[in-house]
Parts: C-alpha cells; sequence; structure tokens
C-alpha cells in the first residue's frame, strides 16, 4: 500500500468518528435546550409563589407595607441565589452525559474498529475494521516484494510472485482485535499499540529457496570468512587486533529469517541486524583474546642464554615470532618456528660426524672424519625445556640439552685425554691431558670391506675381562671364528675394540694387509693392553685415521 491510499483510508477513519462525534454534540445540545425552558419555567412558577405569599403577608401585617423595607430585600435576594445553584448543577449534569454518550459513542465504535495507534506487523492501522486490514494484507501479497539489506550497502530483492505467494484467510487479525476491550479504548492515548499478526500465507518452499540460492551475497565468490580478534606483535608488545566482520552467510538462520519474514509481509530484511551473516567466534571485547594477549606479554619477559661459545640469546625479538594462538585462543608455540632454530643450533654446535683436524705425536696432521662421537642436541628435549623456559618469563642461562655429550666445544671436542691410532703407521697412543702415556704398534684389519678397520671419532663403550670374540654365525650353529681374550675394550657395537692378540709374533709395519690382520679390531701386545685396560675410562675418546 502506499502512503498517499494510507493516509487516504486514515482519513477516511477519522471522518468516521468527526461524524459520530458530531452527532453526539448535537444530541446533547438538543437535550440541554429542551431541559433549559423547564427550569426557567419552575424559577418563574416558584417566584410567583414567593409574591403571592408575599402579598399575604403584607395583607395580614400592616406595618410591612413598604417595598424598600430590610426584609423584602433579603426574601427577593434569597430567591436569586436559589435559581442560580439550580441551574448550576443542571449544567454539571449536561456535561457528564455528554462525556458519558462520547464514551458510550466510542466505546460502539471501537467494538468493530481498532484502536487509534493501533500497528499490525510495523503497519498502521488506526480505527480500521478487521476486513480492511485483511484486504490490505490481500493486496499486499499480490505486490509483495522484499528488499534485502546487505554489507557494503548492497540490496537485493525476492518477489512474491517468483515463490508463489498466496493469502489465507486465518484468525491472527480478528485475535488481534479481540484482544482490544472497546470499553478500554482511552487506553490507545498513552502508546501505541503494536502487535504482530499470524497471517496466514502459503508459498512454495523449493521456488523460496532456489530464490535465495540465486542471490548474489551467497554466490561463493562474495562470501569472505570471518577472522576473530586476535594478539599481534607491534615490535615492543602483544596488542589486540580487532576481528573482521566479512560476508559469509549462515543459510540455515538466513533460510529461517526469510520464512518469518515472507510470512509476515514485511517489506525490508536487514541481515546484519537478523545476525544473518557468520559471526567471528572472537572480539576485541572476549576475555579468551584479553587473557591470551596478557599471558603472551607475559612470556615476551623472558630470556634464555646458551652458555656454549659462541654464546646465543633467544629474546623478545624470537619469543614473539614463535607465540601464535588456536582456534580457541589457546596461546601455542609453531613447532615448526622453533624446530627450524633448535636445527640452527645444531647446525652451529653439534660436532658428531663432523671432519676433525688432528696433529699426531709425531707431528703428523691428519683430518678424521666418520664415528659416533661428538656434542648432539636433543632436539624433543630442548624445544620443551625452551617453551618452560618461556612461559616462567624469566631470565635463564643455560646449557643446551644434549642427547650425548664431547669432552670439550671447541675444534677438537675430544679434548685433551684420548686414545689415537694411525692406520696408515699402525701405530696408537694413549694421551692423557696432552701427554702420551702408553704407545705401541699395532695390528689392525686387513683393508677390505668386510674386515677393514673404520676411521673416525669413537668412545670407549665397555671394558671386559676375558671375553670370548666370535664371528658371525653360520648355518650349521658355529661361528665363523671364537677367539678368547683376556682384556676387551670395546669402540662400537658392531664390534670392533682393543684387545689382547697373544696370536700375533709382530706387530705394526704391514702385517695388516696380510692374512695376519685383524677383522676390523686392534690388536695389542698381551702386556700392554692389560697396561691399558687398567688405565683407560669407559667414555674416553678414540680417534682412529690414516
Amino acid at each position: 500500500m502506499s502512503d498517499k491510499e494510507r493516509q487516504k483510508e486514515e482519513r477516511s477513519s477519522d471522518e468516521i468518528v468527526e461524524e459520530t462525534m458530531k452527532e453526539i454534540m448535537e444530541s446533547i445540545a438538543d437535550s440541554e435546550d429542551e431541559e433549559t425552558p423547564k427550569a426557567s419555567e419552575s424559577e418563574e412558577t416558584a417566584e410567583s409563589k414567593e409574591e403571592e405569599e408575599s402579598e399575604e403577608e403584607t395583607e395580614s401585617e400592616i406595618f410591612f407595607l413598604n417595598d424598600d423595607t430590610s426584609f423584602d430585600k433579603e426574601v427577593k435576594n434569597h430567591g436569586k441565589k436559589h435559581g442560580k445553584k439550580k441551574r448550576g448543577r443542571i449544567i454539571i449534569a449536561g456535561i457528564l452525559g455528554a462525556i458519558g454518550l462520547i464514551y458510550l459513542g466510542f466505546s460502539l465504535f471501537f467494538i468493530n474498529h481498532f484502536y487509534f495507534g493501533t500497528k499490525i506487523n510495523d503497519v498502521s492501522f488506526s480505527g480500521k475494521t478487521v476486513k480492511d486490514v485483511e484486504n490490505y494484507m490481500k493486496k499486499q501479497v499480490s505486490d509483495y516484494t522484499l528488499t534485502l539489506k546487505e554489507r557494503d550497502g548492497k540490496t537485493e530483492t525476492i518477489q512474491g510472485s517468483a515463490i508463489d505467494l498466496q493469502y489465507k484467510n486465518g484468525k491472527g487479525v480478528e485475535e488481534v482485535k479481540e484482544n482490544q476491550n472497546p470499553f478500554l479504548w482511552f487506553t490507545a492515548f498513552f502508546g501505541n499499540d503494536s502487535a504482530q499478526a499470524t497471517v496466514e500465507v502459503s508459498y512454495n518452499e523449493d521456488k523460496l529457496k532456489q530464490e535465495m540460492a540465486s542471490l548474489e551475497c551467497l554466490k561463493e565468490e562474495n562470501q569472505t570468512a570471518p577472522v576473530s580478534a586476535q594478539p599481534v606483535f607491534n615490535g615492543e608488545q602483544f596488542e589486540i587486533q580487532a576481528e573482521t566482520l566479512g560476508t559469509q552467510i549462515d543459510q540455515e538462520t538466513f533460510l529461517k529469517v526469510l520464512h518469518d519474514y515472507v510470512g509476515q509481509f514485511r517489506a525490508t530484511l536487514d541481515l546484519d541486524k537478523e545476525k544473518c551473516y557468520v559471526a567471528p567466534k572472537f572480539t576485541t571485547e572476549s576475555k579468551e583474546v584479553i587473557s591470551a594477549k596478557d599471558s603472551m606479554n607475559s612470556y615476551l619477559n623472558a630470556s634464555v642464554t646458551y652458555t656454549v661459545e659462541p654464546k646465543t640469546v633467544v629474546d623478545k625479538s624470537l619469543i614473539s615470532q614463535w607465540m601464535t594462538v588456536d582456534e580457541n585462543m589457546n596461546v601455542t608455540f609453531s613447532e615448526d618456528a622453533m624446530g627450524a632454530y633448535i636445527d640452527e643450533l645444531c647446525n652451529r654446535y653439534n660436532t658428531v660426524g663432523k671432519v676433525r683436524t688432528i696433529t699426531t705425536p709425531t707431528g703428523k696432521t691428519a683430518e678424521v672424519s666418520g664415528g659416533g662421537y661428538g656434542w648432539e642436541i636433543d632436539k624433543d628435549a630442548e624445544y620443551e625445556t625452551l617453551v618452560n623456559n618461556i612461559k616462567s618469563g624469566e631470565a635463564v642461562e643455560r646449557e643446551l640439552v644434549y642427547s650425548q655429550t664431547a669432552a670439550s666445544h671447541g675444534a677438537q671436542d675430544f679434548g685433551t685425554t684420548y686414545l689415537e691410532v694411525d692406520l696408515t703407521t699402525q701405530h696408537m697412543w694413549y694421551i692423557v691431558d696432552g701427554t702420551v702415556k702408553l704407545e705401541t704398534d699395532v695390528v689392525t684389519g686387513i683393508p677390505v670391506p668386510e674386515r677393514v678397520t673404520p676411521q673416525g671419532t669413537y668412545t670407549i663403550l665397555e671394558k671386559m675381562r676375558n671375553k670370548t670374540l666370535r664371528g658371525d654365525k653360520k648355518p650349521d650353529g658355529t661361528y665363523e671364528y671364537e677367539t678368547p681374550v683376556e682384556y676387551w675394550m670395546r669402540v662400537t657395537w658392531t664390534g670392533i675394540g682393543f684387545h689382547d692378540a697373544k696370536w700375533q709374533t709382530a706387530f705394526g709395519g704391514e702385517i695388516y694387509k696380510t692374512r695376519k690382520g685383524s677383522h676390523g679390531c686392534i690388536n695389542m701386545p698381551p702386556a700392554l693392553a692389560g697396561q691399558l685396560y687398567d688405565m683407560l675410562q669407559v667414555g674416553c675418546p678414540v680417534v682412529i685415521h690414516y
């Protein structure tokens, strides 16, 4: 319905009320005109009676014959006052009667009409009948258009004709009227009477869904997911970055709201007000975001200084890069970022498998590669320890967490106490604090792949007396060889070690290249093997090279 049509209908109802009131007032006026003469006749009759009584009194009492006496004046004044009181009562009664008639007239009017100021489904039906409302509803159905107000100032429409919208007579409007007591019509002056009537309509559900699906706001390219508020680092500390609303539609909510709006003939649907958009999980006001920000700022107070040379410090410049929050706003530490940093520490400080340079007691310089000796950081343990250090929010100075250690840091990590074997010269030294304590010629493995003594940096893993050395087990259950030794000092778990070799008649030279060569062990003269056994400690570094 247009504004002009609505105003026209509202004027017509007002005119009806005006005419009703005019008739009521005219009838009141007529009744007052009829009553007034009657009142005057009564007064005249009363006055004539008073005059007659006065004449009788004059005849009987001669000494009161003078008309100007004070008594006569008093009698006349009393009569006038009495008449005025009567007239006042009549006027008041007339006014009250008029008010009663007005009240009754409006009560009769509102038996079939809505209160002044009545709105049904946000549309004014002041002074209208139920039929007026139903006619309006029918016209609304035929011309119905629902306008959708979207974000970014965009609008779209759904036509009632596109969904086969039809009006069905129902009890909704009548129920609104029944709830208005016609004898309490005056309460409408104390505020507008707004109601929501259940209007029966029918429409094609599938077509409504089709219309909804064809909307621009639901196309994939127009759907941007909301982003929750979250802490971000500003260079000094974490602050809360506001949420981003996005344009992603909550389709389940949207469809429900569409049903409601179409059923109520509502003209405009504001998708924001009706919460049809997917909302960010957290906003700047969310306690979870505030708590996360505070925790992250407290973690920035931490610092970790590694005592290894050169010293390395972990401070807020690194910590700020590692911290983030998960979908529930729990503070987490990036395993990838922290893992990459620990890998850098491993490259810098691990020495296992690295090439080392050694100078023999004879002055020969050799490069040594291979072996399992050296510093090795325990990456998992270091990660957990570092996270705990950060969470403490304190300054910490400590060593790295190692899965294995070496004698010292630096280029010669095996220190100054170690065993050295020169495979080229077939000679070995036991050096303690940089001084040779024992040396001897030896016989090492035959230089073929299956029997060669491996070069590299190792450690003494165990010491044993009276051990039988065995080769590989054969199919018949016997071993390739079984050799009892008195002193055993293991270098590798694959069977390489130092031991006495009483079967050898000589040591050194190129004996190792002949059948006298060992299966990879370092053969020693029995007496010197015993001396070394007594001097040597498990864990002593072993350097084997050419």
